[in-house]
């Protein structure tokens, strides 16, 4: 059996997917009730981090340390792969000491060369093209608030950025709608979005998107990266805030979710955090019991397959 690794949503089955969700919902519930589960004592998850992050680190360090097993934290600008050592090398090195990697970073391709290099399973903790681990804690999310996501539509209001690439491929792989609403010139790249267009509208206005959705999404307007973009995007997405005329559109039910960090007053407002039918908080917390489930899977995976 072939070494399997997650960098996109893709490279597991729909199959595999809901059985993550549903480990996921049970870690919870046993993390929750304080009960001691150490399956990966000795086992060495590394912690890749070329791009900066809180929930992510926290969600792996904590999620490994509560298995039993320890994750080391390495940036780029204290190992060589910030000194230009290339990726296939570092790969070959890291992966012989280690049981899993997640990487988080800005190439994709940067992931999928580790990937193909690695002597374990790899992780996509996100890059600038896919964050698979967030769409994880969004479905468990929706499962546990409101079931099966399937046949249930799904509004995408911002920028057509990695979080929207990967809910492009989740609305294909779990079986919903999506509607996908973005300033002209901020849509999603054509190649992320061709390939699911039997389940992906760009529809032209946010409130043409948040019309009977069942869950509305959105992200920073101005990605990590981007900061010297704000004040342009600003202008660009003036009519793309999430708030509570806009969810006033969508089934009375309707869920709202954010991956956060989020900017009061700007893709959403003041109050939307707090809003009724908003999971923001228990969407965060999701991202450790959901990346627990996958890395069990993984590393399960990886022993049948030695």
């Amino acid at each position: 059996m072939a070494l399997r690794h997650f960098l996109t949503l893709g490279d597991l089955s729909t199959e595999e997917l809901n059985q993550i969700i549903q480990r996921a919902l049970q870690l919870k519930r046993m993390q929750h009730q304080n009960e001691v589960y150490q399956p990966f004592v000795g086992k060495v998850m590394g912690m890749i981090f070329e791009k900066s992050s809180t929930r992510t680190r926290v969600s792996f360090e904590a999620g490994m340390s509560q298995f039993g097993g320890s994750a080391i934290f390495l940036s780029s600008r204290d190992t060589q792969l910030g000194r230009g050592e290339p990726i296939e090398d570092s790969a070959r090195v890291i992966s012989s000491m280690l049981d899993i990697v997640m990487i988080r970073t800005f190439g994709h391709d940067i992931v999928e060369r580790f990937a193909q290099h690695s002597t374990v399973p790899v992780i996509n903790a996100l890059t600038d093209d896919h964050h698979p681990c967030q769409l994880l804690a969004d479905v468990q999310t929706y499962v546990e608030h409101r079931g099966p996501i399937a046949g249930k539509t799904v509004a995408w209001i911002g920028d057509g950025n990695n979080m929207c690439n990967s809910y492009i491929e989740a609305a294909h792989m779990w079986g919903f709608k999506l509607k996908i609403a973005s300033p002209q010139g901020y849509e999603p790249q054509a190649q992320f979005v061709t390939p699911f267009s039997h389940c992906v509208e760009l529809v032209d206005s946010a409130e043409a998107a948040a019309q009977d959705a069942d869950l509305i999404v959105t992200d920073v307007w101005a990605s990590m990266g981007q900061e010297q973009e704000q004040k342009i995007r600003e202008k660009a997405f003036a009519n793309y805030q999430v708030n509570e005329s806009l969810m006033a559109l969508a089934h009375p039910d309707c869920l709202f979710m954010h991956c956060l960090p989020a900017h009061r007053g700007e893709e959403i407002s003041e109050n939307m955090l707090d809003h009724k039918n908003a999971v923001v908080w228990d969407e965060a917390e999701n991202r450790l019991h959901a990346q627990k489930a996958l890395v069990e899977f993984l590393i399960n995976e990886n022993l049948k397959s030695a």
